[in-house]
């Protein structure tokens, strides 16, 4: 089923031409009456005019108006304005203009399975009038289930956080998981007409069973990037200090002494708390 034009005339000149067969018809009754002829004729001919001045509609901007001839599908008319069709045509009016659907929180496990609550923004609007009305029975309601499976769809393919073996993650690639939710929403839509310009995750977090648990993971992971960055960057000081001491000649360390100084300088780069000068007035070598 796919929308086609139907033919319609402009409001404005048929609202001329009715009045002006209105008149017509007042005078052929008034003359009727006069010669004392059956008045039948003139009040049939006012009744036809009366019965096509049902077939006026207004088409507002972004509206179409899908006609049906006792069932049977005729066209739509996308031109706003006063219109007039067939009086026998039923109309029905679909609106064209971007609507927007907000999911409820949807609770479901992610990749690797853990609960997570998720909901999302979809923009759409009609593009086939046709097709939204008669390919579905509903098609508002067909947008929010079908945006709701496709949601949860959408969830159970990646995971939470990004980890070595995963390349895309809900949190952390926001772009790549909205344009997969669009796609995953556009194809369970296309049947019915419609078309989704847009589609966004609005709410994401653990369920609150597991959300404390999840939130020591997170901050037991960043202390670990953090502390393994400090390690590198402490090491990396430690070699260029033995490098500019032997450069400049400063003064000559034994494997020992190096071992002692890199100790202390390790200590000093990783250690947490501010740390306190000792005065060393012995010596490494006992005796």
């Amino acid at each position: 089923m796919k929308e086609r034009q139907v033919l319609t005339l402009p409001g404005v000149p048929m609202v001329l031409i009715l009045l002006v067969l209105m008149a017509l018809c007042g005078w052929w009754l008034w003359h009727s009456v006069m010669a004392f002829v059956s008045p039948v004729p003139p009040i049939v001919a006012g009744a036809l005019v009366a019965f096509c001045g049902m077939g006026f509609f207004i088409v507002q901007p972004n509206q179409a108006a899908v006609m049906q001839f006792f069932g049977k599908y005729v066209g739509s008319e996308r031109t706003s304005g006063l219109r007039w069709a067939n009086p026998f045509y039923s109309k029905k009016t679909v609106t064209l203009r971007v609507r927007n659907f907000e999911s409820s929180k949807l609770k479901v496990n992610d990749l690797e399975g853990s609960p997570i609550e998720i909901a999302a923004v979809v923009v759409w609007q009609v593009h086939d009038a046709a097709e939204a009305v008669f390919n579905v029975d509903d098609y508002e309601n067909f947008v929010q289930v079908q945006s709701e499976a496709a949601l949860r769809q959408m969830a159970t393919s990646y995971p939470y956080d990004l980890h070595e073996e995963h390349k895309i993650a809900l949190r952390s690639h926001a772009t790549e998981i909205n344009e997969h939710l669009r796609n995953e929403i556009q194809d369970r839509l296309a049947q019915a007409g419609l078309t989704v310009i847009e589609a966004r995750v609005s709410h994401l977090a653990y369920a609150p069973e597991i959300a404390q648990a999840m939130l020591q993971r997170q901050q037991a992971a960043a202390i670990i990037a953090a502390r393994t960055r400090i390690v590198e960057g402490a090491v990396t000081m430690v070699h260029m200090a033995l490098e500019q001491l032997a450069k400049k000649d400063v003064v000559h360390l034994d494997e020992e002494r190096k071992a002692a100084m890199v100790s202390n300088l390790l200590v000093v780069l990783c250690g947490e708390r501010g740390t306190q000068p000792v005065v060393n007035t012995g010596t490494l070598y006992s005796g």
